[in-house]
């Protein structure tokens, strides 16, 4: 008598199938981050000028960066840009995308409109806006603005705040994108028995709007403080971390002592010191988020 033949279940046959899916993501992510991060974390325990032999040095590059006086300070700074552009970013891209997700039919050529700095190149920015805030033949002398006529670039806190809106500027848009889908998932039955309560528009928004976008929040906090230690083109271009060391972030500290200095090393445990704060952080918000983020943000509706 032969043996019963055994069946697959659909869904397993189904998820085996879909698997293969991920293969090309993940030997795209394990080509272009997993080998290049495995790489800079063994070029860090080593001596290397970018040119010449490698030689094996042990923890010496981590002993000297992490012993060098100017990584607290560069940590610091790095903290500062990332703290203040969440905090100008995160409100004005909420009031953004709420806005841009109404109905009116001109909101949808303002979105586009709104949309255009982020397609300019980082460098075009950081050049044009230096160009226009030069004390000499900037756009304040030319207008005859007193008020525009100032050593933007050359005094610390006002370069700081150049910084922080410049890259305000040009990332605002693309987290008001996100936020405008996120506004646009919300049901509108909510907001129609928020009427019939006689709720305006101010309450409904912190009812209803700012709870439902909780995890859209924590998904562009996340690309904010993540994406803020990755600044370094703008920052560069407009300051080159001065005036002095007051828009000194790591990542300017990363290339000074990588490509002008040439210690490849100690550029590296920089770089893996990027990595390290980038992930605790990416996982501080997570943990804030409270319940699995991936969720619908309609969960509790």
């Amino acid at each position: 008598m032969s043996a019963p033949a055994t069946t697959v279940p659909r869904g397993s046959a189904r998820r085996g199938s879909l698997a293969w899916l991920a293969v090309p993501a993940l030997l795209f992510f394990v080509t272009f981050g997993v080998i290049p991060l495995v790489g800079v974390l063994v070029l860090s325990l080593t001596s290397w000028d970018g040119l010449g032999d490698i030689h094996f040095a042990g923890l010496e590059s981590w002993r000297a960066i992490l012993g060098d006086p100017g990584l607290p300070h560069a940590l610091w700074v790095t903290f500062l840009v990332m703290a203040a552009s969440w905090a100008v970013q995160t409100p004005a891209s909420i009031l953004m995308g709420v806005f841009l997700a109404g109905p009116q039919r001109y909101r949808a050529l303002l979105s586009v409109l709104y949309f255009v700095p982020l397609l300019l190149s980082h460098a075009a920015v950081a050049i044009t806006y230096k160009a226009l805030l030069d004390p000499n033949f900037g756009l304040g002398p030319g207008l005859n603005l007193s008020l525009l006529t100032q050593d933007w670039l050359g005094e610390p806190w006002l370069a700081f705040g150049v910084v922080i809106f410049v890259v305000s500027w040009q990332f605002i848009p693309f987290h008001a994108l996100i936020y405008q889908g996120g506004v646009r998932q919300i049901p509108r039955s909510m907001y129609e028995a928020a009427e019939i309560d006689g709720a305006g528009r101010v309450r409904k928004f912190f009812s209803i709007t700012l709870p439902q976008l909780k995890y859209t929040i924590i998904t562009s906090s996340t690309l904010m403080v993540v994406g803020s230690l990755t600044f370094f083109d703008l920052i560069w271009l407009l300051t080159a971390g001065g005036p002095g060391d007051a828009t000194r972030v790591l990542a300017v500290e990363m290339y000074k002592r990588g490509f002008q200095a040439n210690l490849m090393g100690p550029a590296s445990v920089i770089a893996v010191i990027l990595v390290l704060v980038g992930l605790a952080l990416a996982l501080l918000l997570r943990r804030i988020g409270g319940r699995d983020a991936s969720h619908s943000q309609m969960e509790g509706a």
